[in-house]
């Protein structure tokens, strides 16, 4: 079983890396929030889920400990394959997982691509008792003061056609840096990022 992988980024796409590991190439799968960490050429480290099956020896890669073991708890549920779990740890931060799954914000969970009405509530049954964790281990990236700003920037950003998830996670990282951005230069900065 391959536990982590200690390497050079030899190809870095949004959703997938491949490391190599003494001129041996692995592919892994990765998060988008994982993939922000890499850059090519560069040495990296990996958390490794392996999942072998009749078809395929498929690896995922995690930056943190804490994203392997949520998705290994996403994976434990019924319904939800490593693409799916991959998705929503691409699309909604750790904390933000928890929080909805203690709060039975099922609409929450079904807002990521490919988890229906009735896999969100098996994941909110499911999984209640063991993310607490995860909501108390970083801060909540959604606690600006300038949520107003966000909102109308994130707003004005999908009438242009970028769709809200791409563009909340450049703002969260702009608004930390450059909390008192107007929505004009956070629109600017945004669409630079993207």
């Amino acid at each position: 079983m391959i536990y982590s992988l200690k390497g050079i980024v030899q190809e870095l796409n949004p959703t997938s890396v491949i490391v190599d590991v003494n001129g041996v190439g692995y592919f892994v799968g990765i998060s988008l929030q994982t993939s922000e960490k890499l850059s090519p050429g560069t040495p990296t480290f990996l958390n490794i889920q392996q999942i072998i099956r009749e078809d395929a020896h498929l690896l995922f890669g995690f930056n943190t400990i804490l994203e392997k073991e949520m998705f290994n708890l996403l994976i434990s549920v019924n319904g939800v394959g490593p693409v799916s779990a991959i998705i929503m740890l691409s699309s909604v931060s750790l904390e933000e997982i928890a929080s909805a799954i203690l709060s039975n914000n099922s609409l929450m969970l079904q807002k990521v691509k490919g988890i229906g009405t009735k896999t969100a509530e098996r994941i909110i049954v499911d999984l209640r008792d063991k993310v607490q964790k995860f909501k108390n281990s970083a801060e909540n990236i959604s606690t600006f003061a300038n949520n107003k700003i966000k909102e109308e920037s994130l707003s004005a950003l999908e009438v242009l056609g970028i769709p809200k998830k791409m563009s909340e996670k450049i703002a969260d990282r702009i608004l930390k840096q450059n909390p008192e951005f107007s929505v004009e230069e956070l629109v600017k900065q945004i669409l630079k990022n993207i």
